[in-house]
């Protein structure tokens, strides 16, 4: 790839076609140029970076060659490639992605991740209905290997994810890109429009950007997006599963009037902040249980050690008959179980809001009729933010003590509790619908075999 990048007339006009710059000018096609070779390089790199990785994540270690393109080939292709980085992209996403294998046939739809985390969510969830492996990195050769093999005939990039490279190539082929649930912070328009020329070129080999609000849909036209449509946000469309919610409800019921809050998707500090303030709850609410769900898996060992050194009575869910009266704490170590998990609680904390990650889904807790708690950091969900604050259904809390003086409120409260929860439940559901509308979009745009 980087030959042809490289040397005399011939290669030069090889960029300039492949890359987009032609008559607009040679700038745009240098930032291309300089795009290939730092994505490369980070190719050639990223070996060894999963290895260093795989010390404290061992699943960073498996199926790397997935990641360069070398995948099974599948005969006759497939209808339809959903790339969902994480856990909050996959999570997003199921909703579309079943509406997809329901249309499509099982089988027929794969499914992409980056992440260890996010490709144990897919298993968990969808299991053989849908293939399943790692994304390719945005390297050239790569891309068109990874291609070559899956044959796709339509590609759904969830949220926010751009990849120069491989949107060239999908235009090139003819194959419809749709950016689903799309989202655009402001912080990222910023970082984008240092680059105007660049994000503009890149926006203009996706087909559709389905936007999850208006205020997202103007970041991408802002940005020079073609297409774009606020389709609405698909997170409103979720369904909780029965199954996690009969067998959570159990339990809760045989753990009588305990109040139970929820520490849920927690970051590094968020932990140790709940774990605080609820030795402080206990005082007055001896019986009061903490169920503590860490984000990322790999930490449930250092969760576990804070927990340790808190001094607190604790236990982790796979290693505790549920059935039993619960311990003040309760490690929830397990994937694909927060339906269970938020059907145990009273009230839930959402997390990566207290430290400046930029939030996760609040509206998971808002479908079961929870009371929903989050900090100030919400700059990756602020259309749910706004929306379940100005429907009383949450409450957002600046710190630490302003959490605790609202857990307490909520805890000493039971008719507070239930007039926030049925207001975020009224909330979500006044806003669902862009599940049907983004997978008429799709179908609009199918390919045929």
């Amino acid at each position: 790839m980087m030959a042809a990048v490289g040397q005399g007339s011939a290669g030069r006009r090889w960029v300039i076609n492949e890359y987009g710059g032609n008559r607009r000018g040679g700038i745009l096609a240098h930032m291309r140029v300089l795009y290939v070779f730092l994505i490369t390089l980070a190719g050639l790199i990223l070996w060894p970076v999963m290895w260093v990785k795989g010390w404290r994540n061992p699943a960073y270690r498996g199926r790397v060659t997935e990641r360069f393109g070398y995948i099974p080939r599948v005969e006759g292709g497939v209808a339809v490639w959903v790339h969902a980085v994480s856990v909050g992209e996959v999570m997003a996403a199921l909703p579309l992605i079943r509406a997809l294998v329901a249309r499509h046939g099982p089988g027929k739809v794969c499914v992409t991740t980056t992440t260890p985390t996010g490709s144990a969510q897919v298993r968990a969830q969808l299991g053989g209905q849908v293939r399943h492996c790692y994304a390719p990195i945005d390297v050239h050769s790569v891309v068109i290997r990874f291609l070559d093999r899956l044959q796709p005939r339509q590609v759904v990039i969830m949220e926010t994810e751009l990849w120069p490279t491989l949107f060239r190539r999908l235009r090139m082929r003819g194959i419809p890109i749709t950016i689903a649930n799309a989202r655009l912070s402001p912080r990222s328009v910023k970082g984008y429009g240092r680059m105007p020329r660049f994000a503009r070129s890149v926006l203009a080999d996706v087909t559709l950007v389905a936007a999850q609000s208006a205020p997202d849909a103007e970041r991408y036209r802002r940005l020079g997006a073609p297409q774009v449509q606020a389709l609405g946000n698909l997170k409103f469309d979720i369904a909780p599963q029965p199954d996690q919610c009969r067998a959570g409800g159990d339990i809760k019921a045989g753990w009588g009037a305990r109040p139970v809050w929820i520490a849920a998707s927690t970051h590094e500090g968020e932990e140790s902040a709940a774990l605080r303030i609820h030795q402080r709850l206990l005082q007055r609410w001896p019986d009061a249980v903490l169920l503590v769900v860490p984000r990322h898996p790999p930490r449930f060992d250092d969760v576990q050690a804070q927990i340790e050194a808190s001094g607190l009575p604790w236990a982790r869910r796979c290693q505790m008959d549920l059935h039993t009266p619960p311990p003040p704490v309760l490690l929830g170590d397990s994937m694909g179980e927060m339906w269970f998990y938020l059907t145990l609680s009273d009230i839930a904390f959402v997390g990566g809001s207290l430290v400046p990650i930029g939030g996760h889904n609040v509206l998971e807790p808002a479908a079961l009729g929870l009371p929903v708690l989050f900090g100030p950091h919400m700059h990756n969900f602020e259309f749910a933010r706004d929306l379940l604050l100005g429907a009383g259904g949450a409450r957002q809390v600046a710190d630490e003590a302003a959490l605790e003086t609202a857990l307490a409120d909520a805890l000493a409260d039971a008719d507070r509790r239930r007039r926030m929860g049925a207001a975020a439940l009224a909330s979500l559901a006044a806003h669902q619908g862009a599940l049907q509308r983004t997978l008429e979009a799709l179908i609009a745009q199918q390919r045929a075999p």
